[in-house]
């Protein structure tokens, strides 16, 4: 088995016990708030395999709606994530799944508010890292180990060029892009992930690119 560094062995500054079952899940549970844009007043937390077996003792379940809550992975309030939810009356839902998956450490999540709604499959893969494999229904791989910019837009001609020529216009560079879209002239998603962590200004000018639905970002 190979290593890309020492990080990968011993996994990230976390609180424990797993690095795959707390840490990866608190990191699900980040993105999932980041690309929903605000913390969520309800989620319901499918859990797979793995996950479902072993959530409560080992953090799972904590972690994941501390991610919920913005904290980071080594936060010390997260072992206490549940209640603070509860304190801020959010309403959390586990559920066993026992549907197949293609990886044990699999949790999708559905949070919503009283206007809006976010769908995201997540796993955890070892060492704290995780991929991001469904968004509303659009099929996905992000890893969230960089920055990324995720683009609802209409699938019409000239999207992506428009968004592409205000990245590079900021002299920001694309690491990885991936396009995916429900059908022809429908509803589509890019993802794009970006070596450094984009303002606020540049995503305002992206909202009024040609085509454009909505807009959100995972920072690194």
């Amino acid at each position: 088995m190979k290593f890309n560094s020492v990080f990968d062995i011993i996994g990230p500054v976390m609180i424990g016990p797993s690095s795959s079952h707390t840490a990866g899940a608190a990191r699900i549970g980040k993105a999932a708030r980041n690309l929903f844009g605000k913390e969520p007043k309800w989620a319901r937390i499918h859990l797979y395999e793995s996950f479902a077996k072993t959530y409560k003792g080992h953090g799972t379940d904590f972690a994941l709606v501390g991610g919920l809550l913005g904290y980071e992975t080594d936060d010390p309030r997260m072992s206490k994530a549940l209640e603070a939810a509860n304190e801020k009356h959010i309403d959390i839902e586990f559920i066993e799944d026992s549907a197949g998956t293609n990886h044990p450490n699999t949790a999708r999540l559905i949070i919503g508010d009283d206007k809006d709604q976010l769908e995201l499959v997540g796993i955890s893969i070892g060492g704290g890292k995780i991929e991001i494999t469904e968004l509303n229904g659009f099929e996905l791989r992000l890893s969230g180990n960089h920055p990324a910019i995720l683009i609802m837009h209409n699938d019409r001609f000239g999207a992506i060029a428009s968004v592409t020529k205000i990245l590079a216009k900021y002299e920001i560079n694309i690491g990885h892009m991936e396009v995916n879209r429900k059908d022809i002239g429908e509803e589509a998603l890019m993802i794009i992930e970006v070596d450094q962590n984009v303002e606020d200004t540049v995503l305002k000018e992206l909202e009024n690119a040609d085509h454009i639905i909505q807009i959100s970002k995972i920072v690194s």
